[in-house]
């Protein structure tokens, strides 16, 4: 038995932004309406003490290769269709993870 782990992470750049706190106003709102609309856990990863970029990434995990890829690009789409930010780099993959010795028998 198999599982897909899918996994994206985005740059996204403020330099227009001006300090942290105004920075998080952007990242923070965006990041919780991510975390709200699809299946997918969310975090923000680099650039905290930078105002003017922040990597944030998330991850869906799931039975089905398809519906993985589909989150992942709907969860991206969202994400750089938010005006506050521009997304100047992506990075998303999906690898196969091996359920077997995980799952009981009779769970399969």
């Amino acid at each position: 038995m198999k599982a897909y782990l899918g996994v994206y992470t985005a740059r996204l750049e403020m330099p227009w932004v001006r300090s942290l706190k105004e920075k998080r106003a952007l990242v923070k709102p965006a990041v919780e309406r991510l975390r709200s609309r699809f299946p997918v856990s969310v975090a923000r990863l680099a650039g905290q003490d930078d105002h003017s970029w922040e990597v944030v990434g998330f991850t869906v995990m799931g039975y089905d290769i398809v519906w993985v890829e589909t989150i992942l690009r709907e969860a991206a789409d969202f994400l750089a269709a938010q005006a506050e930010y521009e997304v100047a780099e992506e990075n998303w993959k999906v690898d196969e993870v091996s359920l077997d010795g995980i799952v009981p028998l009779w769970a399969q």
